[in-house]
């Protein structure tokens, strides 16, 4: 009997699934949609029936890694504002965010393929990430850290326009740059 969608996976089966993730990531944001699928599963440390048993297709490996990066970059927040105080998690969050653009940005074309095909991989990407810079903003404005006059759409514009400029490895010191800047510029000044 197969596994259904609603039945559990495995303790094996769901590390073997998170180790071929991560490996994904990794391979996908140094190689770009050239990475085989051999190469990934050699870097999961897994076989590729392993590897094509949990993602058949190189669209379904890339929709599924996409989708757990967001979910990584979401579900980091009450963790981060549990350690660090709301300005130090929002500036750890948007360096989180620089780590998913650059992700996001070795699959891009793999992403626009299924979206074109009609399948949607961002699904309600927009709205978790700003539910996410919402979280950390309401905790800022709390603590009396940034303004109250900035929304989190306009943060999450900012965050769009320096991803758009500075996706990529080779630009991650500009863009950390221009993070702080952003940062910045929301300090309530006393």
């Amino acid at each position: 009997m197969a596994d259904g969608p609603s039945r559990p996976l495995r303790a094996d089966a769901r590390r073997n699934r998170e180790k071929i993730l991560t490996a994904a990531v990794r391979v996908f944001t140094t190689q770009g949609l050239d990475a085989q699928m051999e190469r990934i599963a050699k870097e999961a440390g897994v076989g590729s029936a392993t590897l094509y048993r949990n993602f058949p297709t190189r669209e379904a490996l890339v929709e599924a890694v996409y989708r757990n990066e967001l979910a990584h970059l979401c579900d980091a927040v009450p963790d981060l504002l549990a350690r660090q105080s709301p300005v130090e998690a929002l500036r750890a969050w948007t360096r989180l965010f620089l780590d998913y653009v650059t992700a996001k940005y070795g699959m891009i074309d793999a992403l626009r393929a299924i979206a074109s095909t009609g399948g949607n991989p961002y699904g309600q990407s927009r709205e978790m990430i700003l539910a996410a810079i919402t979280s950390l903003m309401d905790a800022c404005v709390a603590a009396g850290a940034i303004r109250t006059d900035i929304r989190p759409t306009d943060v999450a514009a900012a965050l769009e326009g320096i991803a758009l400029t500075s996706a990529g490895a080779e630009h991650r010191q500009q863009a950390e740059r221009l993070l702080d800047l952003t940062l910045d510029g929301l300090t309530v000044r006393r």
